[in-house]
């Protein structure tokens, strides 16, 4: 309203000079408008009467019918608009935490109920004893591995148990002749293992590795994923980002006093000597050169760099680089220029401040108003608005910002384009310079930077560095193997009762099933990705060791009977030890493929990784392994040592139980199971779950990205200036999709919101969210193309005007050529003051408008600003537009979040609202789009998402134990409940621990099923399947023999390796892979060591059968099998 004043500096009287010049494109002549005041007569010429009209508000139309000002120019013509709904109250219940409540009442019922049965367990065994004659017999455990079996009737056994004993006999026979034909043959099995598992591995060579981000965490059928694929293709990718953000910390401000606008207080920061200071350090950086060998040349900024007003051949100094020293065009000169200068009969010398001042408030001048004469827009020839120049202020005294900063805007090209090569390699360069600029002694400023491949960077970085750390831990957990598989009885046999190349053997299984996976999936084209070679080893590696050293202490245990062959031997074993195998593994491989229905890509090809791998680790276990424990049997017979087979001694081998075995029958197990610690234990359990249920629902949803770097990586420091200083977030698009009429004047009415437009166009909307900025997340309104272009079109301008004669007659004149050639308008002037061009009008001057550089005499010019935002087919219909508007600061996922949510709410209302427009087809839409979008739209969905691919993973083990315990359903159940309970208990931990709920988590929460499956389904089986009298026995018996191979197998295994990650570099893995793995390991040994064998001694099945049933059936099955087979 008062030209180059803005609206910050105007005054009533600058107001009216602006109205009358002739300049402004409005006025048609000049007029000197004087304010008198009131009763004032000296100066005033004899006749002339000041004039005492009746001043309308803008709100209100004129005498003479012309319409009020639009709501954009005018707060009072804004209509009523009622404010957001507040966000939803916290859930409560009696006036505190909702989920508090609920979960203090679940943990009240189910202590009452676990009392209560405790109550009628004791009144149902009170009144057993005393109806029974004699009692039952009690007899103390022994010490040993004897069965103490109780013989009932054969008509007491229920279906249910000779379902279950004819499955396991089925199960074990036929391993018990699969592990005697492989220890046969070892030699030969080795072979045909060693060439199916190189023809699986050969797939390696052509492995793909995906590290982008987009395509490890959005599907291609997700919301954002099409909406960034729609503006990509039609817009092209959001530029690529290099920027510096300086401070001056040990500095002073100083007070100016400025002719033309008074006292200022100037930061630190806005310091001549820094300016200065940071404009040689941007030249320095525009003049990065290099050699190309995709160019075959020397290649520069121009080369990539973004140049909105000159795309085609751009200079270095048609490149957008946004800084304070573009305010003076990047000129030395410039920023020195001083003048005097006369302002109400006072003359004072004017400088950059008074410069800088100016264009700080009216950044889109191409004059500013001292005697200075120079232009705010950059060199460039775009402005460069205040939040991209300084940053750390408050409101709008920029001169009191507390950084300076610089950002080198590059052009975005695919990864297969042989630009995108030159632009990494032009932002190394970036990075270096400015490296060693922060190393400099010289330099005075403190600031942080980035580029654009930063983040690729410092992730591969970490991820290099921590690969020792990984192949440490490996080696820890491969040493631990080696060593607690042996079974020393002397230190004479040391070198021969030792399992190190058995437990070389297991690692290497381990191996090849994930070579074997990731080759498979190479083959038929699924590609990889660093979280499948840093947790599917991890995992198939807690699996194979469990089963390994299941497999191996009970052959150690096992006595070889009278006649028996050694092979005999293994097959008996593998017959006893496979079929839990069987179960753990099947269990965990169709939960992994199931887990694979999953939209997330990096999720989905993990569980397809890691459903193969476990399930080849299981058949090699089987075939391989089973060869290589035969080969260690007959060494172990000739008293060889291990790794010197030409030595033998003569020591005798003594049987030997090891510590662990005796140690867990002894005091262990009976400490556990007595009367009060099994109460002591169910309390404790049930109030972890209980707890675990309230804290599920404080868990954060989400990834910061700093997260994603190493601890010393210089890109945490620039997040903390950017969430400090930045005062505004990320640019968030509006686009329009096909089947919308801009033509028509209802069209056009509906998008812009200058005078005449729809008070809820859409750019009125987005306006009216930037008023609650605090909800909507919306701090900057957008920029209208429509309402530029009609300004444009405007009569009373020089930007629209055609050639009257010459070769060009009747074509598109710009505003630089001189008047005498173009004398005719566009268009006529409208008769009521509101112009609107004809559909003809707006599809000629169009393409016109989008390529009309804007300058002095035409500052509306739509090059550079609009160009790219208007695309139209070949009919000249506009299939796609954008415009753009500016996030609040954001600064966590949760804002991230929470801004997506809130963008497609306004841009649902706007789309509604446009339909309503005659001419709109019904399937038209608008759709907000941030670039990053594609990375935290996953966290409105990942909660569902989670719980249905952990449900999905919980389902077979249930099914899978059900079935192969022969419809044992009392037995899967509990395996049930003790896997839900690990998981629960692992996300209240999460909780506490601050470990957020995301992708990566999730990943981990399905492996937590998985391993949960080992820490739980070998001692239900062992229970289900023991002969002991009692319930209590039973445990005791399956907590000494299954467990201590169990705590041995899985959680030992698991925590050395563990504990190592705890020195990686990279927060993701501390956080994740340490913490989130440490919390799984430990919460799944507590649970299946301490909670499941309680929970079994109180609601177990019953003993399964007599032996003399258990024969008769055994000796059925084998019967029927053998008519089966032969």
């Amino acid at each position: 309203m008062c030209g180059r004043y803005g609206h910050k500096l105007c005054t009533a009287q600058r107001w009216y000079d602006f109205q009358g010049d002739s300049s402004n494109g409005l006025a048609p002549l000049d007029i000197d408008f004087s304010l008198v005041k009131e009763g004032e007569t000296e100066g005033i010429p004899n006749g002339v009467v000041p004039y005492d009209g009746e001043s309308l508000r803008c709100n209100k139309t004129t005498p003479t019918g012309g319409i009020a000002c639009s709501c954009q120019d005018c707060q009072s013509s804004c209509p009523s608009v009622p404010p957001p709904p507040p966000p939803v109250a916290p859930f409560r219940l009696l006036g505190t935490d909702g989920f508090l409540v609920i979960s203090v009442i679940l943990l009240c019922l189910l202590i009452l109920t676990f009392l209560l049965y405790l109550a009628m367990s004791y009144w149902v065994s009170s009144r057993r004893k005393h109806d029974q004659e004699g009692g039952q017999r009690k007899k103390k455990g022994k010490n040993s591995n004897d069965v103490s079996e109780l013989v009932v009737h054969p008509s007491q056994v229920t279906c249910a148990e000779k379902n279950s004993l004819a499955a396991q006999a089925l199960l074990s026979s036929g391993f018990r002749n699969w592990g005697t034909a492989m220890a046969t043959y070892p030699l030969t099995v080795l072979l045909f293992s060693a060439i199916i598992v190189a023809i699986f591995s050969a797939g390696l060579k052509s492995i793909e590795l995906t590290t982008d981000p987009v395509e490890l965490w959005s599907s291609p059928n997700s919301r954002a994923r099409q909406e960034k694929d729609f503006h990509d293709r039609n817009f092209g990718p959001f530029f690529r980002t290099n920027q510096l953000i300086l401070t001056a910390p040990d500095r002073t401000g100083h007070v100016y006093e400025s002719l033309l606008f008074g006292r200022l207080n100037l930061s630190e920061v806005l310091s001549k000597d820094l300016i200065l200071e940071l404009l040689a350090l941007q030249q320095r950086i525009q003049n990065i050169e290099f050699w190309s060998e995709d160019l075959n040349r020397t290649a520069s900024l121009k080369d990539v760099c973004f140049a909105p007003l000159n795309p085609s051949e751009p200079s270095l100094s048609d490149c957008a680089v946004n800084s304070l020293p573009q305010y003076f065009q990047n000129s030395v000169d410039n920023i020195n220029k001083k003048v005097n200068m006369t302002e109400l009969g006072v003359t004072k010398e004017v400088d950059w401040r008074d410069h800088l001042f100016y264009c700080l408030n009216s950044p889109l001048s191409f004059k500013d108003i001292t005697d200075l004469d120079l232009s705010c827009m950059a060199d460039y020839g775009a402005p460069v608005f205040p939040f991209l120049a300084v940053g750390g202020y408050e409101g709008d005294d920029y001169t009191n910002a507390k950084a300076l900063i610089a950002t080198f805007s590059l052009n975005n090209y695919a990864r297969n384009d042989s630009k995108f090569k030159v632009a990494m390699q032009w932002e190394k360069e970036f990075l270096k310079i400015v490296q060693e600029y922060q190393k400099s002694p010289d330099s005075n400023f403190t600031f942080a930077y980035m580029a654009e491949r930063s983040l690729e960077d410092e992730i591969n970085r970490t991820t290099a560095e921590d690969i020792p750390i990984f192949m440490i831990s490996y080696a820890v957990i491969f040493v631990y193997i080696a060593v607690a598989l042996g079974e020393y009885s002397s230190w004479k046999r040391i070198l021969v009762d030792s399992k190190f190349l058995v437990g070389l053997g297991g690692i290497l299984v381990v191996g090849c099933s994930v070579l074997a996976s990731m080759g498979f999936y190479s083959w038929i084209g699924i590609p990889s990705s660093l979280v499948i070679l840093q947790v599917v080893p991890f995992l198939v590696l807690a699996v194979g060791a469990d089963n390994i050293f299941i497999f191996v202490l009970e052959y150690q245990r096992d006595v070889r009977r009278h006649g028996e062959k050694r092979e005999e031997q293994i097959g008996r074993v593998l017959g006893n030890v496979a079929p839990s195998m069987l179960l753990c593994s099947l269990s965990e491989s169709v939960c992994f493929f199931l887990g694979a229905l999953s939209t997330m890509p990096a999720v989905k090809s993990f569980a397809l990784y890691a459903a193969l791998a476990v399930l080849m680790d299981f058949v090699l276990q089987i075939t391989a392994f089973v060869a290589l424990l035969s080969l260690d049997a007959r060494r172990q017979d000739s008293n060889r040592y291990e790794l010197f087979c030409c030595v033998k001694v003569s020591a005798p081998h003594k049987p030997s139980e090891g510590f662990l075995l005796p140690f867990m029958r002894k005091y262990y197990a009976p400490v556990l199971l007595h009367r009060y610690t099994r109460i002591l234990v169910m309390l404790a359990f049930i109030f972890m779950f209980c707890a675990s249920i309230f804290l599920i629902f404080n868990v954060k949803v989400g990834l910061d990205q700093e997260l994603a770097m190493p601890q010393d990586s210089y890109m945490l420091d620039y997040f903390k200036y950017l969430y400090k200083y930045f005062e505004v977030g990320a640019p968030v698009y509006f686009v329009t999709k096909r089947g919308y009429d801009f033509t028509t004047v209802e069209g056009m009415d509906g998008i812009c919101s200058s005078v005449g437009c729809d008070q809820f166009s859409l750019t009125q909307k987005i306006q009216y969210a930037t008023d609650y900025a605090d909800k909507s997340y919306l701090g900057i309104p957008s920029n209208s193309w429509v309402d530029d272009f009609i300004d444009w079109l405007n009569p009373g301008s020089k930007c629209c005007r055609l050639y009257s004669f010459g070769p060009n007659a009747g074509k598109f004149c710009p505003a630089s050529e001189p008047s005498f050639l173009c004398l005719e308008k566009c268009v006529p002037p409208p008769p009521d003051g509101v112009l609107r061009p004809t559909v003809e009008q707006f599809n000629r001057f169009l393409p016109d408008f989008l390529g009309n550089r804007p300058d002095l005499q035409c500052p509306k010019g739509g090059l550079g600003a609009y160009d790219t935002a208007v695309v139209r087919d070949g009919s000249g219909e506009i299939i796609a537009s954008r415009f753009m508007a500016y996030h609040t600061p954001l600064t966590n996922s949760q804002e991230f979040t929470a801004a997506l949510i809130k963008s497609r709410e306004l841009a649902l209302n706007i789309t509604r609202g446009m339909r309503q427009i005659p001419g709109t087809s019904p399937d038209f839409e608008v759709f907000p789009y941030t670039l990053t979008n594609v990375f935290y739209e996953q966290y409105l969905t990942i909660v569902p998402e989670g719980l249905f691919n952990i449900s999905l993973c919980l389902l077979p083990t249930f099914v899978v134990c059900c079935l192969l315990l022969g419809m044992d359903i009392r037995s899967g159940l509990l395996n049930l409940l003790t896997i839900v309970m690990i998981v629960v208990d692992t996300v209240g931990v999460m909780t506490l621990w601050s470990i957020d709920y995301n992708a990566v988590a999730l990943i981990n929460l399905v492996t937590a099923v998985g391993i949960s499956v080992e820490f739980v389904s070998h001692m239900t089986r062992s229970f289900a399947l023991s002969t002991r009298r009692t319930r209590v026995e039973r445990a005791m018996e399956a907590t000494a023999n299954m467990g201590s191979a169990v705590f041995a197998g899985v959680a030992m295994t698991n925590l050395p390796g563990i504990l190592v990650l705890a020195l990686a570099k990279a927060q993701l893995i501390q956080i994740f892979f340490f913490r989130l793995n440490l919390v799984i390991t430990l919460l799944g040994m507590a649970h299946g060591l301490i909670f499941l064998p309680v929970l079994l001694s109180y609601f177990g099945i019953g003993t399964v059968g007599s032996l003399v049933e258990n024969n008769a059936i055994l000796a059925g099955i084998e019967e029927r099998r053998r008519y089966f087979f032969f």
